[in-house]
This record gives structure tokens, C-alpha cells and sequence, in this order.
């Protein structure tokens, strides 16, 4: 499968990504080896994109793809579709959505249900995200389930985080807010047609006035993070957009902020994979046993919440 992949078979990329997103245990030494032979030679330009809902995301990102696969770029989407907290199903609709790139030749789409994790991406989009590197993908475009201010865990994962916008969507007051909007090194007011395209002049204008008062950081040029307007039907601003994620990339590489960004993304994700290894443990004889007594006293108020935990974790400290 290895070779599959790094021949650009793109079932074989569809059965990986598969395989690194079971939770069986064979499948999960598998998927583990499957990436070490691959190695990680390879790299795109990871780009992750968030908003709320009715945005346009989807719009956008087949706009955007169309415009990049035109100039030669082979480009992969990884969509990530909010689970049900009931049933645990999602409707991963996004293939659908993006028609005309689902079908490009230089394009590949897969969405993922976002299952029990928060932050708006999936466990293992990380490995997806190699997955694609390996398979030749110049560009991973990775869209989040996108529900507030608190979707930033996509800035674990990309290289430039795209935050999407809708006309009328905030003030310069919102514009300040920590949070997502910190995270953002582009800020697209997207829907700039027609009667929209006022809204959107001014929501750009807030905006840019809001990002001039946070701080710059040091791994951007002077004037980032910046605001734009685009327009996904009307196919304006894209190139605009383009450059200037190009600009922010080239610049980030030459003074050395790319490799240690990338750095610090792989540190994040080992420390997660330990923490959700632990969490793991406690489902898991005999922890979970334990566990399930320990909650039934809190439930019949014999011990506090607090308490309870402090004895769970001090079993587990002897262990």
C-alpha cells in the first residue's frame, strides 16, 4: 500500500485513510506501520479553513481548488463533518457539494466525521494529512466542522489557517476577541456580490481596523494578519487570496518559521496521543470497573466529583 500511495494510487490514499481512522487495534498497528514506511519525505503546503456555518466554506474551497488545479497543482481537501452527539452518524455531504472538483483529476476530497473530538477536526486528520503528502498532494486544503470561537486545534495542523467570513458578521469589537481570530492568518469576508458585496467592503473594513490593534507576531511580516474580501461565485479575490497566503509561506521559510512550526505541531501531537492513550486506558479493565463505582457514589452523593477524580488518579499513580 505504501508504494500505492507514493505512486499516487488514489484508492490505495481512500483505503489509507480508512485504515489510519479505524479504531481496531489491528488496524490501528497497521496504520502505524503503514506511515512509517512511507516516512515523511514529502510536504505540501497544509492550509486549514473554518467559519460558521452558511459561510460559503464549501463554495469557497471549490473555487479555490478549481483555481489552483488550473495552475497545475494537485490539490486535496480533507472535510471534516460534525457527528451526531445521538446517534453518532454524520451526512459527510461535502463530495456532493463540491461537484465539479470532486470529479478534477488533480483533486481529491474526502470528508470525516468528526466523531466524539472537539477543536473542529478529527483524531487522526494529522495522518490523513501525511497520507496525502506522500501520495504527491501540493496543496491539503483541511476545511473544520467550523461552530465558534473555540475551533482552533485546525492551527495544530496547517501551515496558514484561513478563518471565512460572512458579510455583517462582527465588529471591531469581535474583530479583538481571542480565540479563533487570533489564530487567523488570513481573514476572508467571503459573499463580496452583488447586493452582499457593500456588507462585505465594510465587515472587511472592521476587520482590518480590528487586526491592526492585536499584537503581531513574530513569525509574520509586517501587515499580517490581514483582511480580504472574496466572492466564491463571482470566482474574485482568489487570486488575490492565493498571493498572498504564497507571500506569507515564502516569507515564513526564509526566516526559519516554518520548520519550527511544524516542530512544535508534532510536539503538540505526541503530547495528544498520550493523552488520549491514557483516556483510552480508563475504558479498559480494570480501570473501568473502577471507575463506574466511583461514579456511582458521586451520582448518590456519597463523594464529590473532586474527590472522586483525586482517588481515580491516585490508583492510577500506584499502577
Amino acid at each position: 500500500m505504501a508504494a500505492q500511495i507514493a505512486a499516487g494510487d488514489r484508492r490505495a490514499l481512500a483505503r489509507a485513510i480508512t485504515l489510519v481512522e479505524s479504531a481496531r487495534a489491528d488496524h490501528r498497528a497497521g496504520a502505524l506501520a503503514l506511515l512509517g514506511a512511507l516516512g515523511s519525505g514529502r510536504q505540501a503546503l497544509r492550509i486549514g479553513l473554518s467559519g460558521t456555518p452558511g459561510v460559503g466554506k464549501s463554495t469557497f474551497i471549490e473555487a479555490f481548488g478549481l483555481m489552483l488545479t488550473g495552475q497545475g497543482l494537485k490539490v486535496a481537501v480533507l472535510a471534516v463533518d460534525p457527528s451526531s452527539a445521538r446517534s453518532g452518524g454524520s451526512i459527510l455531504g461535502d463530495k456532493t457539494r463540491m461537484e465539479q472538483l470532486s470529479r478534477h483529476p488533480m483533486a481529491f476530497i474526502r470528508p470525516s466525521p468528526s466523531q466524539a473530538q472537539m477543536g473542529g477536526v478529527a483524531r487522526r486528520t494529522r495522518e490523513a494529512v501525511a497520507l496525502c503528502e506522500a501520495a504527491g498532494f501540493d496543496v491539503v486544503l483541511i476545511e473544520t466542522v467550523g461552530v465558534g470561537q473555540s475551533e482552533t486545534v485546525v492551527a495544530e495542523l496547517c501551515d496558514l489557517f484561513l478563518l471565512l467570513l460572512a458579510p455583517a458578521g462582527g465588529d471591531e469589537l469581535q474583530g479583538v476577541k481571542r480565540g479563533i481570530m487570533e489564530m487567523a492568518d488570513l481573514i476572508l469576508v467571503n459573499k463580496a456580490d452583488g447586493d452582499l458585496k457593500p456588507a462585505a467592503m465594510r465587515t472587511q473594513a472592521d476587520y482590518a481596523g480590528a487586526l491592526r490593534l492585536l499584537r503581531r507576531r513574530p513569525q509574520d511580516p509586517e501587515g499580517y494578519p490581514r483582511a480580504l474580501c472574496v466572492s466564491a461565485v463571482e470566482q474574485s479575490g482568489l487570486e488575490a487570496a492565493w498571493a498572498e497566503m504564497q507571500h506569507l509561506a515564502d516569507w515564513r521559510r526564509s526566516h526559519g518559521h516554518w520548520t519550527t512550526r511544524r516542530a512544535d505541531q508534532a510536539r503538540h501531537w505526541f503530547g495528544e496521543e498520550v493523552r488520549q492513550g491514557l483516556l483510552a486506558a480508563l475504558t479498559r479493565e480494570p480501570a473501568k470497573g473502577i471507575m463506574a463505582r466511583l461514579g456511582e457514589r458521586v451520582a448518590a452523593g456519597e463523594v464529590t466529583p473532586e474527590s472522586a477524580a483525586a482517588e481515580m488518579l491516585g490508583l492510577l499513580g500506584r499502577g
